[in-house]
């Protein structure tokens, strides 16, 4: 009985994984149709692109600056105080799967990147906190990712949607 359970399990996921293979090649071939500099950025992955993309095309009638996509990614610093010490922190507003994508190219760029490895080592060295350094690379990759998108024209909402 067991036995059985677990070979339907296994069948179960064998075919799940199939299906998540080909919709991320459908995703990857969108986004290559789309815009194909996207993924060419240093741990952008088709899910991470699928999601700026989508927050950009959504609202590209907002995305007049880095700046302007930074807070709409929610990846923009700002001020906060508390008593003598002025600190920034990250804005909480914003498209929140946009922001998970931007922390998920950070983490890989913090993993595998030398020189986002050295910003680290320095920024740290600073007195900066990890969390800090990783807001700051957030805002970094939101201008990178702002540049790869407007270098591209984005399609037009259908009239009436939007």
């Amino acid at each position: 009985m067991v036995h059985q359970a677990l070979q339907l399990l296994a069948v179960r996921i064998r075919h799940l994984s199939e299906q998540i293979t080909a919709l991320k090649k459908q995703i990857t071939l969108t986004i290559r149709a789309l815009n194909p500099d996207l993924l060419k950025g240093f741990g952008v992955g088709p899910d991470s692109a699928a999601a700026l993309l989508i927050a950009a095309g959504e609202n590209h009638n907002r995305l007049t600056s880095e700046a302007s996509f930074a807070a709409l990614c929610g990846a923009s610093p700002v001020e906060h105080s508390s008593g003598k010490s002025r600190h920034r922190r990250l804005n909480r507003g914003g498209n929140r799967q946009a922001n998970a994508a931007l922390y998920r190219i950070v983490l890989t760029r913090l993993r595998r990147e030398e020189r986002t490895q050295h910003y680290l080592e320095r920024r740290s060295t600073e007195g900066k906190t990890k969390r800090e350094i990783i807001r700051c690379l957030k805002r970094y990759v939101a201008r990178e990712i702002y540049r790869y998108i407007r270098a591209v024209s984005l399609p037009q909402p259908a009239p009436g949607t939007g």
